[in-house]
């Protein structure tokens, strides 16, 4: 791979942790997308990096569930949904005076509240072994 690419895939790998990382704290900006882009830029780029990603006590257990098909804990779920319809509507109702505007607003919150819905729950306990009695 040449050098060009191999910086590129890195800049845009840590970029797209930053917006992940704001992803956790911003309701409108989805967190795990932006993680498995980066891992998958750190992936064709730097396997330092990568294997940093996947083992990062903040993030890895996104990256890691996700592409293991075990999808999303319930606590992970109702926090993003909560956020998400908290901050958009504070904004529908206090900053936005035009009414096309909090319309597309709550269309898009109800599209990742659907999205957010529709992926799998992750619980834990069904992966531990059950002595059935």
């Amino acid at each position: 791979m040449n050098n060009f690419l191999r910086i590129l895939l890195l800049v845009l790998g840590t970029l797209f942790v930053a917006l992940g990382s704001l992803g956790l704290f911003l309701p409108v900006l989805p967190t795990t997308p932006f993680l498995l882009l980066a891992a998958a830029c750190y992936a064709r780029g730097s396997v330092r990096l990568y294997n940093w990603l996947l083992t990062n006590r903040w993030f890895g257990h996104y990256i890691r569930n996700y592409r293991e098909g075990k999808g999303i804990s319930l606590r992970h779920k109702v926090t993003a949904l909560l956020l998400l319809w908290v901050g958009i509507g504070s904004t529908v109702c206090f900053f936005i005076h035009y009414w096309w505007l909090k319309v597309m607003l709550l269309i898009i919150a109800a599209a990742v509240t659907l999205h957010i819905v529709r992926i799998k729950t992750y619980r834990p306990e069904e992966n531990r072994s059950r002595i059935i009695l």
